[in-house]
């Protein structure tokens, strides 16, 4: 791929672009059908637990096919703190009744490294999500990946993506390159992160919108596909183990 001065300039833009869009997140009510169906403006709404429900009866009205949790590393055997916060909110989302499914999305390339299972037990027991309604997709190795195999493999037309707020503008500027439905909910808030880690979350975040801008013009397949799992179908469908 031969990388033009065109590409660079676009790829200078679509970064300015979400820079800027940080600045205008609005925090609180959220209201659907505001958020643009297409990349050329992407915005973020922070969710307060007061405002889910009003955010999920207009979410109904979408259609959403599932509610998408992406990895965030495992550490002696337990989701990271950024990723425990992920599953609790999807949780909280997804118990407010916007769709029947929830999809986890991570590394599970090798024996001895295991986002999925981790990340479904750790709803199962902490959180206190029901077995049957999540699905694993064990080849979720980037949110690229992750938004591809959605669509291809469990067949998803429409999410909610449930993450930080540092990553949500990339993850729903992915999904909708590809073709989603996809609407975004902010995880933060049940730790508190200490500054090294958040610089260190930005710097790594702004070079990902580079490569994820890239792949989203030149379209790449995952690094597996593989038979179709429909998103309606029951967690057992994607069990490697007894959960």
């Amino acid at each position: 791929i031969r990388i033009t001065g065109s590409l660079i300039k676009e790829t200078i833009a679509m970064l300015y672009a979400i820079s800027k869009d940080n600045k205008q997140s609005s925090v609180g009510k959220t209201n659907l059908s505001n958020m643009l169906k297409n990349c050329k403006d992407i915005r973020i709404f922070t969710v307060q637990k007061k405002d889910l429900d009003k955010f999920v009866e207009e979410a109904k009205n979408y259609n959403v096919d599932c509610v998408l949790v992406l990895g965030a590393g495992v550490r002696d055997g337990a989701p990271t703190h950024i990723l425990q916060e992920r599953i609790f909110k999807s949780v909280e989302v997804f118990n407010t009744g916007c769709t029947n499914r929830i999809l986890m999305s991570g590394d599970h390339g090798r024996e001895d490294y295991d986002e999925v299972n981790t990340m479904k037990q750790f709803a199962i027991d902490e959180a206190g999500a029901v077995a049957t309604n999540i699905l694993m997709d064990h080849a979720g190795f980037s949110t690229y990946e992750s938004m591809y195999r959605a669509r291809e493999i469990f067949e998803v037309e429409s999410l909610i993506i449930v993450t930080q707020e540092f990553h949500l503008y990339r993850a729903i500027y992915d999904a909708r390159k590809l073709g989603l439905e996809a609407y975004g909910v902010c995880a933060d808030g049940y730790y508190n992160f200490a500054l090294t880690k958040e610089l260190y979350n930005d710097s790594r975040e702004f070079l990902a919108r580079v490569k994820d801008f890239i792949w989203c013009i030149i379209k790449p397949e995952p690094t597996y596909l593989g038979e179709v799992i429909p998103i309606s179908s029951p967690g057992e469908a994607t069990d490697d183990k007894n959960v």
